[in-house]
């Protein structure tokens, strides 16, 4: 089956990128299209080229924003025979957190028109799976969760490791407002004997750490293969988000970094998250509250875990092989 996998910046996009080894295992052929541009005029035209160029079986489009590709349904026959819709994060709900009620409407209806248009839909957990249903209530939609390689776990130096309360509190992400570093900076200045650790950036990370605390290190992005070795050495794990109308859609099955902090079998604290699995070393806290649960978790000894308490990508497995057959 020849399979053209569709987002904003494919290269970029980590889901898409998982996707495509697990179909690149299961024998299927796979295009990932480089745009080259984020201008979204240009990449709405390369994409429907590249569909009328290599006519596959299967396109796959991951969502935001979907207004990228509207219209792309009447590409069906004569670019394309089948088509999936990943809806991975409820666009009009980040819209609407800006411009309001009309923002809402005007990126819902593209949602609504790919939810409608495709054969069968993929998501990243049961809140989006509620949510997408109200486009397309009789459409099948598959839960595909954002778990992270086996591999991500290996590039820890188990003699990097520490004991519990000695290392640093470290945040792996996007420096701005949404992921938190408003709150992560006043958890820092109100525990200044404990050291904190910046992996990431933004456009603004420089405006925002520029009066960071002294027990504050920005490590500033680095290669993904290192951020295992970094989180080896940190003692709890912090997601600092503040509550907004995403952290309804925003789970333990959804986001990355906290699906890899348990992987490693690391203490998290996070706020900003529903959590729909108990999982083990997880505090989901209001955030409010994410100062005391740090300090009641700095000394704690994370809970061994066993074999069935791990989430790896590789468990997809099986419901993405559904999910293309049913086609």
């Amino acid at each position: 089956m020849k399979i053209l996998l569709l987002a904003n910046q494919p290269e970029r996009t980590t889901r898409l990128r998982m996707f495509r080894g697990t179909l690149q295992s299961q024998g299927h052929e796979v295009i990932v299209p480089s745009f080259g541009t984020r201008n979204w005029i240009s990449i709405a035209r390369q994409a429907k080229r590249m569909a009328l160029d290599h006519k596959p079986d299967v396109v796959h489009i991951f969502n935001v924003p979907d207004v990228i590709y509207h219209g792309f349904a009447g590409l069906r026959g004569r670019g394309y025979k089948r088509l999936i819709y990943d809806y991975r994060s409820p666009w009009g709900v980040e819209f609407a957190q800006t411009f309001l009620a009309p923002g809402k409407a005007f990126a819902e209806r593209f949602e609504r028109e790919l939810a409608e248009a495709a054969d069968v839909i993929t998501t990243v957990n049961e809140p989006l799976e509620k949510k997408v249903k109200e486009y397309a209530p009789q459409k099948k939609v598959y839960i595909v969760p954002n778990y992270p390689q086996r591999s991500f776990c290996q590039k820890v130096d188990e003699s990097d490791t520490v004991q519990p309360g000695k290392g640093p509190i470290i945040f792996i992400g996007r420096v701005c407002t949404q992921e938190g570093i408003g709150k992560l900076l006043e958890l820092a200045r109100a525990i200044p004997e404990r050291e904190f650790w910046i992996v990431g950036g933004g456009p603004f990370a420089r405006y925002y750490l520029w009066r960071k605390p002294a027990n504050v290190r920005n490590l500033g992005w680095q290669p993904h293969e290192k951020v295992a070795a970094l989180l080896g050495k940190a003692s709890l794990c912090l997601i600092p988000r503040e509550e907004n109308a995403l952290t309804p859609y925003s789970t333990d099955k959804s986001v990355w970094k906290l699906n890899e902090y348990l992987a490693l079998g690391k203490i998290v604290v996070a706020s900003g998250v529903t959590m729909i699995e108990k999982r083990k070393n997880l505090v989901i806290v209001p955030s409010r509250d994410l100062e005391r649960a740090v300090r009641d978790n700095l000394l704690r000894e994370p809970e061994p875990m066993d074999r069935e308490d791990y989430r790896f990508w590789d468990l997809n497995d099986r419901v993405i092989k559904e999910v293309y057959e049913s086609l």
